[in-house]
């Protein structure tokens, strides 16, 4: 994507005419001084390690997010039994990368899972994700039985009340959150919040109760994700969530990360309408976590730094 592609692909509403092109900044957010770390980062142009290693320098590096001796527990979008080059999982070098990153901050255990839609076995290994992970030294979790799952409340869910979430979510001192940015049937769109329905035992209720609204409540569960980071170096396009081939994928090259689920939600889906046209309104989840103050939309008030490598 060509360098005003990219930044008309992230300036959203008022956003656009406070643009600035000097040194990787995307936005003239409010006023900041150098010590002040950036709330959200976008880079694109590289190789997925490449991405991932300046992003999360861009964010304050990985020990903003892990310290020495926590456990980390990471979740990809591990969903499909598709190949790496289709698009439908996270991209298995982006794991890598990170959790290599995790125990170079100290990290005494990382682990990774997914409940997954197709067999989970399938799934683990032709995404790549279980060889990288195991590489890297970090370990594969189970998630594809209820015993793995407990239930908590979510006192501010509108439509989600209760629900069962995978132990090591709960149990683990540290949960990354990782998914690709790809288009969905259901949700419009499959990013950092709607990856949450990953952690979860019972996602037919989710369904058929309002599935948008469904993915908002779960995002106040009270633990949340240190970090999002969005994979969007191979972009799905259409028919997703699992795809129907290579035509529906797209070489985008780049990475999104913020502490703020709602704003990285609301960057990508931003640069996924250069591919093909598609807004916050479509993926109503992501403005309904807004009114539910999980984060925000108006990218424009906040620290974002965009870089081309």
């Amino acid at each position: 994507m060509k360098r005003r592609n990219f930044l008309k692909a992230l300036a959203l509403g008022s956003a656009a005419s406070m643009i600035q092109w000097k040194t990787g900044k995307l936005f003239a957010a409010l006023p900041t001084t150098p010590a002040q770390l950036n709330d959200l980062v976008a880079v694109m142009g590289g190789e997925p390690a490449q991405l991932y290693a300046k992003a999360i320098e861009s964010m304050g590096g990985i020990g903003r997010f892990v310290k020495k001796g926590q456990s980390v527990v990471i979740k990809p979008n591990i969903g499909w039994n598709k190949a790496p080059e289709l698009a439908a999982d996270t991209n298995p070098l982006l794991v890598s990368a990170l959790i290599k990153d995790c125990f170079s901050a100290g990290a005494s255990e990382v682990a990774v899972f997914d409940h997954t839609c197709d067999e989970w076995r399938s799934c683990y290994k032709t995404s790549g994700i279980e060889d990288a992970v195991k590489a890297a030294g970090g370990k594969m979790l189970f998630a594809h039985e209820e015993k793995y799952y407990r239930e908590v409340s979510l006192p501010r869910g509108k439509r989600l009340k209760t629900v069962k979430v995978h132990e090591a979510i709960l149990d683990y001192d540290v949960w990354l959150n990782v998914p690709i940015l790809k288009n969905h049937g259901g949700a419009r769109m499959t990013i950092a919040m709607k990856n949450s329905m990953g952690v979860v035992w019972d996602r037919r209720y989710w369904h058929s109760n309002d599935l948008q609204q469904c993915i908002a409540d779960f995002a106040t569960l009270n633990k949340k994700p240190a970090l999002n980071i969005v994979d969007a170096y191979r972009i799905m396009t259409q028919n997703g969530p699992q795809g129907k081939g290579a035509n529906d994928v797209q070489l985008a090259k780049a990475i999104f990360m913020s502490i703020d689920p709602v704003a990285v939600d609301t960057a990508a889906v931003a640069f996924f309408s250069q591919y093909r046209e598609m807004t916050i309104n479509d993926a109503s989840h992501i403005k309904l976590g807004e009114e539910l103050n999980v984060g925000t939309t108006k990218i424009n008030e906040l620290k974002v730094e965009r870089i081309r490598l």
